[in-house]
């Protein structure tokens, strides 16, 4: 298939670009299937066509008071942010708040006596400052390998608080056996090749000088080392074409 849409259809493109069925590719089925699961790990960590950006919405549980964490999927590969978790200077929507207050006096005659729209600008930035300098929101640190996002603050005054909850913005892989063009993506294909061949040449090269019926030796050595220029040029490739810069993922 010229358009592969799974693990086993990338297999088969591959091992037809390095020559089969024309020449045997002596490399074992664990083993290709081992070079495929590195080839999918590194274009889910610097590919940006391997991620999305979404939200994670999640009810603060008793457990997550205890531990002090929040249990994340492994899927997730960054938080760039997380709004904040209780209710701050101003949110409390009541007749004696004071964005109420204001909506109720300035906004209602906001041409005759408060000015315009940059006036209420002014005023909601202001009102944020002071929530900033007065309440201020607590610290977050995502652990990615232990799948967790601990909250840095004082949980003596109930900075996290069981049943209110918590939203972030997340960046996820995309799940390959579920959107099955990512088997189709140019780099992946020619990645997932080379590391292939690199494992084909590394098989051969104890072979290496063995002179078969007819004259033919064996050359591992030179799949071996055309291959590391191969995958070397292909990270280079995507660290410069695709990769999104680290202070991107910074909330």
């Amino acid at each position: 298939m010229a358009a592969p849409n799974s693990r086993d259809t990338l297999i088969d493109y591959c091992k037809r670009r390095l020559g089969d069925p024309v020449i045997e590719i002596n490399v074992d089925d664990e083993q290709i299937e081992d070079r495929v699961d590195e080839a999918l790990q590194y274009y889910q960590e610097y590919h940006t066509d391997a991620t999305f950006r979404t939200y994670l919405k999640h009810e603060i549980t008793a457990t997550d008071v205890s531990n002090k964490y929040i249990s994340i999927a492994s899927d997730v590969l960054y938080i760039s942010k997380v709004f904040p978790l209780s209710r701050t200077f101003g949110d409390n929507m009541n007749f004696f708040d004071i964005k109420y207050q204001m909506m109720l006096n300035d906004i209602a005659d906001l041409q005759n006596f408060a000015g315009d729209l940059a006036y209420y600008r002014q005023l909601n930035q202001y009102l944020s400052m002071l929530d900033q300098t007065l309440n201020g929101h607590p610290q977050t640190t995502f652990s990615r390998h232990q799948d967790r996002l601990y909250i840095h603050g004082e949980f003596e005054t109930q900075d996290l608080i069981e049943g209110e909850f918590l939203v972030a913005e997340i960046y996820k892989q995309v799940d390959p056996s579920t959107h099955t063009s990512v088997f189709n993506d140019m780099w992946l294909k020619e990645y997932t090749t080379a590391l292939i061949k690199q494992q084909w040449g590394a098989n051969l090269i104890k072979f290496e000088g063995v002179q078969l019926p007819g004259g033919v030796t064996f050359n591992g050595r030179q799949i071996y080392d055309d291959s590391l220029t191969e995958i070397q040029s292909l990270r280079e490739r995507i660290r410069e074409e695709h990769d999104l810069p680290p202070d991107f993922f910074v909330g």
